[in-house]
């Protein structure tokens, strides 16, 4: 129970990082993106592409760092990949969604992020193939937090943790101690009133998107870094993303990071009276549950 405990608790950090960019782009934008997801395949892959090159270009960067299976290498490529997908994220908006809600078919949008997710899916199998593949072959051993009862944890995942939260306590200083921030919440709360006094909807809308796209790479990343790559990576995590962006409530970026720790949490805890093929269900459940209970998310009244 308690090492199923741990584990949620580790995996819960990358379903929040990947929560916060949505639930946000959900709010802003008002249309649920499920090509989201798919970033976080686009992240994974970008940071393997430049981790290679890196290594290959200074062999000493190819040197891990401590105990991890991470490399020097790979912790610059994240920072690369992490720019590459947020482009790639206001890229997809200017040719796909600005067009459609440009012309005020918000419902097409939903429908035309299906067939974004479908592409992103399929490039990535068309150029990397559907295998799966590793950052690093080596094998971290596990440390030992506890003896009674037994609780294993890999370093791998410890670190995946540390920078998630610090990514979310960056994002918190952001929204709470900058200008760009106060515009950010004042275009969440009422885009016209917010524009009247001067804030710039477009800008804010592309922070938005790179915002995004930058947190859906590093948990893309920190994914990969705890499992394995493969281009089904969106797919996967789409479900689990989706269920913390409802549970803590459709624009609460705080709620997007409880839900997706508390998703962590059931998916995990399940497995101790569940089979483990059902664990993927889980969160399907937790949706459901969220919406006949509270619509509006747990959270639904912190609003960041």
């Amino acid at each position: 129970m308690i090492q199923h405990l741990v584990d949620g608790i580790l995996v819960g950090a990358i379903y929040a990082l990947g929560a916060i960019g949505l639930t946000m782009v959900m709010h802003m934008l008002r249309f649920a993106n499920f090509s989201h997801a798919e970033l976080l395949s686009v992240g994974a892959y970008a940071a393997l592409v430049f981790d290679k090159l890196f290594s290959s270009i200074a062999p000493p960067l190819a040197a891990k760092i401590g105990p991890l299976s991470m490399s020097f290498a790979l912790a610059l490529a994240v920072l690369i990949s992490m720019a590459i997908t947020a482009a790639t994220a206001v890229l997809i908006d200017k040719l796909v969604f600005k067009r459609i809600r440009e012309r005020g078919e918000e419902l097409s949008m939903v429908f035309a992020s299906f067939g974004v997710a479908l592409i992103l899916r399929n490039v990535i199998g068309l150029v990397f193939g559907l295998g799966t593949t590793l950052y690093s072959r080596e094998i971290p051993f596990a440390m030992v937090l506890s003896l009674d009862p037994l609780i294993l944890v890999r370093p791998d995942q410890i670190f995946t943790l540390a920078a998630a939260l610090l990514l979310m306590v960056i994002l918190h200083l952001v929204l709470s101690r900058t200008t760009f921030g106060y515009s950010l919440r004042a275009v969440a709360e009422n885009a016209s009133l917010a524009q009247v006094t001067g804030v710039n909807l477009r800008r804010v809308i592309i922070a938005v998107w790179l915002i995004g796209g930058g947190l859906a790479a590093a948990a893309g990343v920190f994914y990969g870094l705890t499992n394995q790559i493969t281009p089904m990576i969106g797919r996967d995590l789409l479900m689990p993303v989706f269920a913390a962006t409802i549970v803590g409530g459709i624009g609460s970026i705080y709620g997007a990071a409880a839900g997706g720790f508390l998703v962590g949490l059931a998916a995990n805890l399940a497995l101790v009276v569940l089979p483990s093929g059902y664990s993927p269900s889980v969160p399907f459940l937790i949706i459901l549950l969220v919406l006949t209970i509270r619509p509006s998310g747990i959270f639904a009244s912190e609003r960041a």
